[in-house]
């Protein structure tokens, strides 16, 4: 076959955590995520726990679908990604949800190792 199809309500693999969770998806040698961050979600307190680092040292590229994520780097570069927004995050970084309207963003880097028990 010449096309093949996966659907992120099928995951390969669910990883949850306090307020959020990453559905991810293997196809053709990459690893696809669905992220769900909730309204009070913060990379720092909610994840941050589990990577063991002090920021998210995940690479991100991704899409976001709804709701509001503000990114601070570590060098204290600032941005918020808003519904239609591309976007590329370089490790180093924490984010959170801005208002009460969940994220929901579609990556199609770094969601291999995020949220992966180091």
């Amino acid at each position: 076959m010449t096309v093949t199809q996966r659907g992120l309500d099928g995951p390969d693999e669910t990883r949850t955590f306090d307020r959020g969770q990453v559905q991810v998806v293997k196809i053709a040698g990459a690893t696809i995520g669905r992220y769900t961050f909730e309204p009070g979600w913060r990379w720092s307190e909610n994840v941050k726990p589990i990577a063991k680092t002090d920021s998210c040292q995940a690479h991100h590229v991704g899409y976001i679908l709804s709701g509001r994520l503000h990114v601070l780097t570590d060098d204290g570069d600032e941005i918020e990604l808003r519904p239609g927004d591309a976007y590329e995050i370089q490790p180093g970084h924490d984010g959170w949800v801005v208002g009460n309207e969940a994220v929901t963003s579609i990556e199609f880097t770094g969601a291999e190792r995020y949220a992966v028990k180091a």
